[in-house]
Parts: C-alpha cells; sequence; structure tokens
C-alpha cells in the first residue's frame, strides 16, 4: 500500500455543469445539487507509472493506488480488500448461447459484499480530512461497510435502515459499532433523516453519491476486471441498478484507463437491471428522458435494488445509453426461480439482486443486445447468507420407517 508519489487528483468537478472544486476539502454535493466527480492528472500518470508496474503489486485493491484519492498511505483504513475472482456459469452460457458468462464474486470482500470496495475509499478519505462521525441510509450492506471501515478509523457511524432490512445486516451494523435505527420508510426515507442530521448534528453524510470517494472505490471493480480480462473489456456487463454507483464507477474507470493507454476505445454495453417492483431508472430509459421520477410503492425481494430515487440517475442513464446498452427490468417470481437455478446447476449462492441479473439476460438476449458469442459479466454484489433464504428442507422421522427409495 506504500505509495511513492503524492496523490494525482487535480479538483472535483460536478458532474452536471462541470463546475471545479478543491479535492482537499469535505464535500457532498455540487453548488447544483448533483453528484461530484474526482478527476485525475491522467497524462501525468501515464508517463509516471506503465501498465507493467502493477506485476509487482499485492492482488488488493490498493494497487491502482495512483487511480486512488487519498493523499497519504497513512489514512488508508484496509481491511484486506483482495481482488474478487471471476467465475464461470457454464451451463448458463451454454443455455443462452454465449462464448462466456462470468460471475465476478464480490461476497469475498470484507463485510461479505462489494460495499467494502466505496465505503474502504469514503472512510479512508473522511478520516484524512477529519471527520469525526459520519451517517448513512442503508438497505443493509452499505451501512454494515461502513460500521467496520469507520471503527477500524476511529470515526462513530449511525446507520438508518428500512424496518424490513433482513436481520442479518441489523445484527451485523450494530455489532460493529454502528448506532443502528429501523425506519418505517424506504431508503430514501432514511437519507432525509441523514441530511436532517448532516444539519442539525453535523455528522458527514455518506449517501450513495453525496460524497465523492464512494465511487473510487467501486470503480476499482472495472479496473479489476480489465486486468483479469488481460485488458480486453467483455461485451456486455449486466449490472443490478439501485444507487447505481459501481455501474457509474465502472464507465468512469474505463474512460481512465483509455486516457492511460492501458485498454482501447471498445466499451460492453452496460445493462442496468431493477426490480419489476421498483424501476425508475428502467421507466426513464424507455420513455428517453435524463432524469427518473420517484418509485411509488417500491417492492421487491432483491433488497439492495430497492432505491426508489436515485440522485446518480443522469449519470447511470448516460452510460447506459453511450455504451448502447438497455435498462430492463425483473419480476421477482423470475429472479427467484433463476436463484435457486444457478444454485443447483452451477453450486453457485447468489444474492437476489445478482440473480435478477442473471434473469435478465434471456430478455437481452431476445432484444439482441447480449448476443450470441458474447462474453458477458455478473455481480455477485454479496454472500447470499445475509438474506433470508426459500425455505427448502424437508422433515424427517428417524425413529419411523424410511423409504430410502423416495429420499
Amino acid at each position: 500500500m506504500t505509495r511513492t508519489n503524492a496523490s494525482y487528483v487535480t479538483h472535483l468537478e460536478c458532474s452536471a455543469t462541470g463546475e471545479r472544486l478543491p479535492a482537499r476539502k469535505l464535500h457532498n454535493l455540487s453548488a447544483a445539487g448533483k453528484p461530484l466527480l474526482v478527476r485525475y492528472d491522467l497524462d501525468r500518470i501515464r508517463k509516471d507509472v506503465p501498465r507493467s508496474a502493477l506485476s509487482d503489486r499485492a492482488h488488493d485493491l490498493w494497487r491502482y493506488r495512483e487511480l486512488l484519492p487519498y493523499e497519504s498511505a497513512a489514512s488508508v483504513v484496509s481491511l484486506g480488500e483482495a481482488m474478487t475472482p471471476l467465475i464461470p456459469l457454464a451451463t448458463f452460457a451454454r443455455r443462452c448461447d454465449l462464448d462466456a458468462l462470468w460471475v465476478k464474486d464480490e461476497g469475498r470482500l470484507p463485510t461479505g459484499s462489494f460495499k467494502a470496495r466505496g465505503l474502504a475509499l469514503a472512510v479512508t478519505m473522511a478520516r484524512e480530512l477529519g471527520v469525526r462521525e459520519m451517517a448513512i441510509p442503508t438497505n443493509g450492506n452499505a451501512g454494515a461497510a461502513m460500521a467496520a471501515y469507520a471503527s477500524r478509523a476511529g470515526i462513530r457511524s449511525v446507520c438508518f435502515c428500512p424496518s424490513d432490512t433482513p436481520d442479518a445486516n441489523v445484527r451485523e451494523m450494530a455489532m460493529l459499532g454502528a448506532s443502528t435505527y429501523l425506519v418505517d420508510g424506504l431508503i430514501d426515507d432514511c437519507g432525509k433523516l441523514v441530511t436532517q442530521g448532516e444539519r442539525e448534528r453535523g455528522w458527514f453524510n455518506c449517501s450513495t453519491l453525496k460524497e465523492p470517494y464512494r465511487i473510487e472505490g467501486k470503480k476499482t471493480m472495472g479496473l479489476e476486471l480489465a486486468e483479469q480480462l488481460d485488458w480486453e473489456l467483455p461485451d456486455a456487463i449486466v449490472y443490478p441498478t439501485g444507487g447505481g454507483t459501481g455501474l457509474i464507477g465502472m464507465w468512469k474507470a474505463f474512460a481512465e484507463l483509455q486516457a492511460l493507454g492501458w485498454i482501447g476505445a471498445r466499451r460492453p454495453r452496460m445493462i442496468a437491471v431493477q426490480a419489476a417492483g421498483c424501476a425508475p431508472i428502467v421507466r426513464a430509459f424507455e420513455s428517453g428522458v435524463t432524469s427518473a421520477a420517484r418509485w411509488e410503492n417500491a417492492h421487491t425481494i432483491a433488497a439492495g435494488i430497492r432505491v426508489p430515487a436515485a440522485i446518480g440517475d443522469a449519470l447511470i442513464l448516460d452510460a447506459v445509453r453511450a455504451s448502447k446498452g438497455i435498462a430492463l427490468a425483473v419480476e421477482d417470481q423470475a429472479t427467484e426461480a433463476v436463484w435457486r437455478d444457478a444454485a443447483e446447476e452451477e453450486g453457485v449462492l447468489l444474492c437476489p439482486e445478482t440473480a435478477a441479473t442473471l434473469a435478465a439476460i434471456e430478455r437481452a438476449r431476445e432484444l439482441e443486445v447480449i448476443r450470441r458469442g458474447d462474453r458477458v459479466v455478473l455481480f455477485n454484489c454479496a454472500i447470499a447468507q445475509k438474506y433470508p433464504l426459500p425455505a427448502s428442507a424437508k422433515t424427517l422421522q428417524r425413529t419411523g420407517a424410511i423409504d430410502f427409495a423416495r429420499l
């Protein structure tokens, strides 16, 4: 994790207006109320750091340090963020007539989810910039990750969760030291409480895309993916989309890698997948608009994508359209069916959000957004054991007559 040079960050930039802001100060949204993006001196990185420099580095998130925003190695808050594997789903690839179908298993990360990437960077920067208390609205995994990294950094954390957040997540947050509260509403209702506390208490608001650094951690999924595929990006990325930080981050990562000369101009088709019971991005995509109205009465078994209103809506839609991708909605029934199929046929226990992306592939094939012979990547957002799994075990009376032929 040792840096041989200071940060290559030049400034922060409003994603909507291009307004520039200084990087070494705490920021949430821009003056226009839009997400801020971290910008780097990519020309200098290109001169200073050849792609071959990665060969001698540890296989972890921090190997891409020149494209990360922290100034001092002493600020880094780490729990061991190893590079996550690409697991082939051969049965589903054959069924969909694909050259390859991989799932990148993010459940191997600390706290068991890909939220560790974003929160490792957010907490690292919070520590570097002097934050002592931070708060987050969460459907579960982000809160657990923030709690873990904040505790490691000596920062107090507060988590607000919808009342039906999986119990395993709620207990995890509390065990990791966060003041954890169940709220009678959805994640955006929780977000309003975080904003209110930001004004009244002064804690730092760590909501999705309301600070600039979670996206920098999430973009490492794209950096890793490019490297794992020998710098040849896949034909399509199918991504479960709630707040959309990972999709936006990967799209940013690909642009940065091209500027460094590490990849060419070719991009994957970005396919944003939502639940039919909460599909604001899909509705906006199909309507041809550039922002997504709030989705009322949001419901789905895939808690991580139950986000009625995403502040990064325009960035998500831009990436999907620029890549010639699509936004698709999946019924919970289809998600649950393919969730079981993946477990039984591939031996891979996915989280429900990822099962939704697997269910979306057949529809994407019908629409020819995914084509015969394509190489496709999914992301397993978290370990499935964090979620209520469908009941399936049968009972057996050991003292009675057992017909073993029927077992």
